[in-house]
């Protein structure tokens, strides 16, 4: 997560004063959060409870994260009290900076504005026609792993090429073979370039001629010259336009108290539609297929319920709810290993947290990959077991034990299309092969978004029946 400044100053009101991580005497958490920020924060909730105060780096430069684990604590900064909690940090604006002031990362009347015009493109109905563009992009993949070198994958890889051609696909209609390829090769440059000035606590401006700058300049000028290109397109069509591809829809979207969005506007939309819309869902398919090559036993039972619903038909937006057992399998994948295992805010004035004091202008951090690992609603935090998700156990936990889409009026807008396109591709991939873990332990890191440290392989066997549409 970002580093932003001190947050000294502002009235705290009446509170117990936050405990407190022990770090170095000059830099404080700053390497520990550097070199292994997910653990630094579990050990913060485990050595100090609900809130926890870190501190990082040299002094005069030194800021203070307010750290919020409990299930109520997470409710009250993204639901009851959304309007304290801001995204006014670093890392927000080194994003919005990188990839435009979408839905992720607008704020206030802009956001406002952007929900009402998008929100009609990501109704239940909707959302479900794109079934079919996940369905076809998925076979593609199962069918060239027919000729995978001895029979490995690597799924890591593997799910993150699909989830930006089933994204690109539904964004761009036929134009995803020229942006995949473009994106797939931009996007890592530019993600990195966010991260090491989001997480440095000062940076030079961008515009200084480093070589830093001039990769991150060169990878952003290229992504959105071929944004750009495809809008143009679309909006000079206009009217004429009959492509049913999202892009189309937002250049389509207005209502005469909104207007609809500019050029600019609509790549900034395009960008993080891209951004959240593939590296998130790429997330849960990698982990959800290395999870069950992990355990057999529930391989075989996803198996079974994927072969008794679908036959050799294809899978289709219907099958969500016909596939209880593999839901339960996508969110618990997505509670050991959530696509934003980070959360940041800014409080806008002093509040308490659970008794504690958390001064005006603090950074607060909500921790996905700690809060899903409270024992108290997850017993043995770590096993993987999908039985966690039947509707009885969900209904027993707090609102927010679970919150891998957020939450509040800021809750992803993008949630039941991950949880389609996962369940979907899931059915396809493991009607197709079966999945023994070769690489038994995969090491993680925050990034935008979580990401594999290493490989993910995994030893495939294709088995009989269809691989997919015909």
């Amino acid at each position: 997560m970002a580093l932003g400044t001190n947050t000294g100053g502002g009235g705290v009101g009446a509170g117990t004063e936050v405990p407190a991580l022990s770090g170095a005497p000059l830099l404080g958490s700053l390497h520990d959060l550097k070199s292994d920020s997910l653990g630094t924060y579990l050990r913060a909730q485990q050595r100090h409870g609900d809130v926890v105060r870190v501190s990082a780096g040299p002094p005069g430069m030194r800021a203070d994260l307010y750290c919020v684990f409990s299930p109520e604590g997470v409710q009250q900064v993204l639901a009851s009290e959304a309007a304290n909690f801001r995204k006014d940090n670093a890392f927000y604006q080194e994003v919005r900076e990188s990839f435009g002031n979408g839905l992720l990362t607008s704020q206030d009347e802009d956001y406002l504005r952007q929900r009402r015009l998008v929100q009609p493109l990501f109704t239940r109905r909707r959302v479900d026609g794109y079934a079919g563009a996940v369905a076809a992009e998925t076979a593609s993949v199962v069918t060239a792993w027919e000729e995978a070198l001895d029979g490995v994958v690597d799924v890591s890889d593997e799910m993150t090429h699909l989830a930006l051609r089933a994204v690109a696909r539904i964004l761009f209609g036929t134009d995803v073979e020229a942006t995949a390829e473009v994106v797939a090769r931009c996007f890592p440059v530019i993600t990195e370039y966010v991260l090491r000035r989001g997480y440095s606590p000062a940076n030079i401006p961008r515009s200084w001629p480093t070589p830093g700058n001039r990769r991150a300049a060169a990878a952003m000028d290229e992504l959105y010259g071929v944004c750009d290109r495809i809008i143009g397109q679309r909006r000079r069509a206009g009217a004429d336009a009959s492509g049913e591809d999202l892009l189309t829809l937002l250049a389509a979207a207005r209502s005469p108290d909104d207007g609809g969005f500019d050029a600019a506007e609509l790549r900034d939309q395009v960008l993080i539609f891209l951004l959240a819309g593939h590296e998130t869902t790429a997330t849960s398919l990698c982990f959800a297929l290395h999870l069950l090559a992990r355990h057999p036993e529930q391989q075989d039972r996803a198996r079974e319920e994927i072969t008794r619903v679908l036959g050799g038909r294809p899978a289709q937006a219907r099958d969500l709810e016909r596939l209880p057992y593999l839901s339960q399998v996508v969110k618990e994948a997505m509670r050991l290993y959530p696509a934003a295992p980070v959360i940041g805010r800014k409080a806008v004035a002093a509040t308490r947290i659970g008794g504690h004091a958390v001064p005006a202008g603090a950074d607060v951090i909500l921790a996905p990959w700690v809060t899903h690992r409270r024992p108290e609603h997850w017993p043995d935090p770590d096993r993987f077991d999908p039985e966690r998700f039947t509707p009885e156990a969900e209904a027993g936990r707090p609102r927010y034990a679970w919150f891998p889409f957020g939450g509040g009026p800021r809750a992803c807008i993008g949630q039941h299309f991950s949880m389609l396109e996962s369940v979907v591709a899931l059915a396809m991939i493991l009607r197709a092969y079966s999945f023994e873990a070769v690489d038994t332990e995969i090491p993680v890191g925050a990034g935008i978004t979580l990401r594999t440290e290493g490989p993910a392989r995994c030893r495939i066997r294709r088995l009989d029946g269809p691989v997919g549409p015909r």
